[in-house]
């Protein structure tokens, strides 16, 4: 039997790998960690947990706004303290993962890592071998292919911007294009948010959506819709972009069209494993067509939504796995998403188009969130939550417009995955009052 360096080596440090990797090492398992970058990835660094500070001020600021007068001060956000604030806060997370994932035993390879065959994985000039390899390379900002695409910057320049410009263009309607068109709003920008298909959010209930949006126009924020950008121009200290039919000018552009998969110059080709700007293909037991290769978190080519806790639940699936203490399939379960807005737009489980779809497997009830009591003490306008049941009226999906969605979600997302029945239900005592309790009270 070949003698391996190590059980497992994971190309990339992110959640798709150091959630599972470190209870991995603590079982006794041989595990290293290969990383180009930052520990962490992109979501501690340049992703979820950036971007959640950056965001407070805007909620509180809504919040102050909202008030009438309740709460005195204009809200406004000095953006430079909110970046530095933000830095603060995040710059010690990579030595700590680091740390953390050394003391129980994993060993850290700096640089890229390249697959040279089944068990082999090169960094630099060393090769290191491994029983099984995971690929958790993540995402990248996608590139504009048109004139002057080097113009455009992408999330991770946004979020280390020391001043807000004065006049921002966005490209884009997904979670990045409308969380930082809301951002910068906020902080006092003149934002353009340009929508090449007219819709945001595709994979949200779009009366929402278009309530979302409608409340960023009268804030202030410009919609330019059904508009492709054709080429961007350095025109002096300005920014020409050129739509379709228009021409924006900015002082900066900020390029939210998408993520692709990390998956160039790993070898992937020579091993004839399948792979795209979607992802990698992998089978139901996150394996590629090489069966000890296996991928994880965003680099996979998935239906589930490309989230930190999808990739937290892979890693810890194949950590179970290979620890010998499962054989079984991956089995997803319900995974909510949320947009970082304000308000938010959060969902879990069945959605409502999927519903209207098959109207006969499934009850849609629609609320009016704002004649509940307990939303007066976040000065809440407008909320609006829809509940999906299925013919045995067991919760199956939930969809909510708010300033505080996420909450609720949260709150119904245990119902929807283990199937409440109405008498299960009944039996959640919530603390009172409670976002979680009044969730529960609208079922």
């Amino acid at each position: 039997m070949q003698e391996f360096d190590y059980d497992v080596v994971y190309i990339g440090s992110g959640h798709g790998t150091f959630d599972g990797a470190i209870p991995l090492a603590a079982k006794g398992k041989r595990v290293a960690i290969v990383e180009a970058e930052k520990v962490g990835g992109t979501c501690p660094n340049w992703g979820c947990n950036a971007k959640i500070l950056l965001d407070a001020p805007v909620a509180i600021q809504q919040t102050i706004r909202a008030s009438n007068g309740i709460i005195d001060g204009s809200g406004k956000i000095d953006w430079a303290k909110n970046r530095a604030h933000k830095q603060a806060a995040i710059d010690g997370i990579p030595a700590s993962l680091q740390a953390g994932m050394e003391n129980a035993g994993i060993q850290m390879y700096f640089g890229h890592g390249r697959l040279v065959d089944s068990h082999t994985v090169s960094v630099g000039n060393k090769r290191i071998t491994a029983e099984n390899i995971v690929i958790s390379t993540g995402l990248r900002p996608h590139q504009l292919e048109v004139p002057g695409q080097e113009l455009t910057h992408d999330s991770k320049e946004f979020m280390d911007l020391d001043d807000m410009p004065k006049r921002l263009v966005v490209v884009g309607g997904g979670y990045i294009g409308v969380e930082f068109a809301t951002m910068a709003n906020a902080a006092g920008s003149e934002v353009t948010l340009v929508l090449r298909s007219g819709k945001a959010l595709a994979k949200f209930n779009q009366t929402y959506v278009e309530q979302m949006l409608s409340d960023l126009e009268a804030r202030g924020v410009n919609i330019v819709r059904n508009q492709e950008v054709e080429k961007i121009i350095e025109n002096g200290a300005q920014i020409d972009i050129v739509l379709s039919e228009d021409t924006l000018t900015a002082d900066w552009v900020l390029n939210a069209t998408g993520r692709v998969a990390n998956v160039e110059d790993l070898g992937l080709e020579d091993l004839q494993i399948k792979a795209s700007t979607q992802g990698i293909e992998v089978n139901e037991y996150l394996q590629t067509a090489v069966p000890s290769i296996y991928a994880s978190g965003d680099v996979i080519d998935k239906q589930q939504p490309k989230l930190t806790p999808t990739a937290q639940f892979e890693s810890k699936y194949l950590m179970h796995r290979f620890a010998g203490e499962s054989n079984a399939a991956i089995d997803y379960p319900v995974i909510a998403t949320n947009v970082f807005t304000t308000p938010r737009i959060a969902q879990a489980g069945v959605t409502i188009t999927e519903a209207k779809e098959t109207p006969e497997q499934y009850t849609i009830q629609e609320k009016d969130l704002s004649g509940d009591w307990y939303r007066a003490v976040d000065y809440e306008k407008n909320p609006k939550l829809t509940l999906i049941f299925n013919q045995k009226q067991q919760l199956v999906g939930a969809t909510e417009i708010s300033e505080r969605a996420e909450d609720t979600i949260n709150a119904l997302l245990p119902a929807i995955e283990f199937g409440y029945t109405p008498d299960q239900l009944e039996r959640l005592v919530y603390i009172f009052p409670a976002i979680a309790f009044d969730a529960i009270g609208n079922l």
